[in-house]
């Protein structure tokens, strides 16, 4: 039994990777899509470029800073704004219907959409950094040490967002509330998590909120990797804190893995004919075009 678990396993992994690939193919091959997200670098760009200041307390450029929580913001945007979103509109469409007939689907899936996910914003966040070195004089690492955090702080804020994006995704009620329900909460955490203006300016209270949520702590992460070590002052305890961001994003990782995998069996279980067919029933009453 247990060798047929394992068996189980590696097969998931091995089909989620082979699907994940193929969905990759047809998202590099749409100009939409892609637009998208160029869209969203060229949003950071313009809006740092506009930051002639420095730091205060430091000699450390404002635009460097608003880089910096910019490439957290839309590594954090991949897992929690854009996974959800694509997740709720392939239930919609069945997806889930379909893998509830297939061994090993849901874990299959989950890993198709987290190399999706994991590609995507490593691409949009290289894309982001090189090209504010060379349009903006945007900050990038200045040795081994920081690039070495540089990778590790991108690798566990996706696994922190990813997973936690895709059991938000299992519960949205459809496409055309998800966009409504998921960016109202995320555009204030931008806000609250010091990530395009030093987080001392805020109140206690909400730096406080804030250090709750993974964002904070992948800025700050990704501010040290980024920035000189003189950009600390700025820091609400003087230090990088790289122990607790460690320690947030790992926390944040496990309770999204434990939460993803039941949440998405739990919506493939309750997932029929007849209910998909009521929704788009319901979709083209409001005039809203069918998934």
């Amino acid at each position: 039994m247990r060798g047929t678990d394992v068996t189980h396993r590696s097969s998931s992994w091995r089909v989620g990777l082979q699907r994940g690939a193929i969905e990759l193919r047809h998202l590099l091959r749409n100009g939409k899509e892609m637009s998208g997200h160029l869209a969203n670098v060229t949003v950071a760009l313009l809006v740092a470029a506009h930051f002639g200041d420095d730091v205060p307390g430091t000699s450390t450029p404002m635009t460097h800073l608003v880089l910096a929580g910019f490439a957290a913001y839309l590594l954090f945007q991949v897992g929690l704004i854009n996974l959800p979103q694509l997740l709720v509109t392939e239930r919609e469409e069945g997806a889930l219907l379909r893998l509830r007939a297939t061994p090993g689907g849901i874990p299959a899936y989950l890993v198709a959409k987290c190399l999706q996910a994991v590609v995507l914003a490593v691409g949009t966040l290289a894309l982001l950094l090189a090209a504010g070195a060379l349009l903006v004089d945007g900050p990038l690492p200045h040795g081994p040490g920081d690039w070495l955090t540089l990778l590790w702080v991108t690798t566990l804020g996706l696994l922190a967002v990813v997973p936690l994006g895709a059991a938000i995704g299992a519960v949205l009620p459809n496409p055309r509330e998800a966009l409504a329900l998921i960016m109202l909460p995320t555009m204030g955490l931008l806000l609250a998590s010091g990530a395009v203006f030093p987080i001392t300016a805020l109140p206690v209270p909400v730096q406080q909120t804030a250090a709750v949520f993974p964002l904070k702590w992948m800025a700050q992460g990704l501010r040290s990797a980024l920035l000189p070590d003189a950009a600390r002052a700025a820091e609400p305890a003087g230090s990088w804190e790289l122990l607790t961001v460690a320690l947030v994003l790992t926390a944040w990782t496990v309770l999204g893995f434990l939460l993803a995998v039941p949440l998405l069996r739990r919506a493939a279980r309750r997932e029929s004919g007849s209910r998909m067919t009521a929704r788009h029933h319901k979709a083209a009453r409001s005039g809203a075009p069918a998934a």
